[in-house]
């Protein structure tokens, strides 16, 4: 994860804040991303834990800087539904998330079922070579 800690910081310099999940996997997950950082802000989300409706972190999305890139960790499937939804507002996993990999989804207004938009999908193994 260290590697593609490195790799996601090459590609994404700007994270602004990470919001993670309760759970100690994701909690240690977070602070590999935070190190490769460096200054990153966190934050712990209850509503990533397993089993949340996509609709909670959402409700966190929309309360943050529209113009903040923003990481989240969290599980599987729950984090494939969270995407599926803001991609295309199904909440059934269309999206094939490997542990440790990202995806950037950006919106052009306020987050919103549906209305993201998939600007990429990267595995870990993708993501350590760019860090390298």
């Amino acid at each position: 994860m260290r590697a593609a800690a490195k790799g996601l910081k090459a590609l994404m310099p700007d994270v602004r804040l990470i919001a993670t999940s309760p759970m100690v996997r994701a909690r240690q997950t977070a602070e590999i991303v935070v190190a490769q950082y460096g200054a990153l802000e966190s934050v712990i989300l209850p509503a990533l834990s397993s089993g949340n409706p996509p609709s909670s972190v959402l409700s966190w999305l929309r309360r943050q800087a529209p113009d903040a890139t923003l990481a989240v960790v969290g599980h599987e499937p729950d984090l494939g539904i969270l995407a599926s939804w803001l991609l295309a507002r199904r909440r059934q996993s269309f999206l094939p998330f490997k542990k440790g990999a990202a995806c950037l989804i950006e919106f052009a207004e306020t987050p919103a079922p549906g209305t993201g938009t998939l600007i990429w999908l990267l595995t870990p193994a993708v993501l350590r070579q760019l860090g390298n």
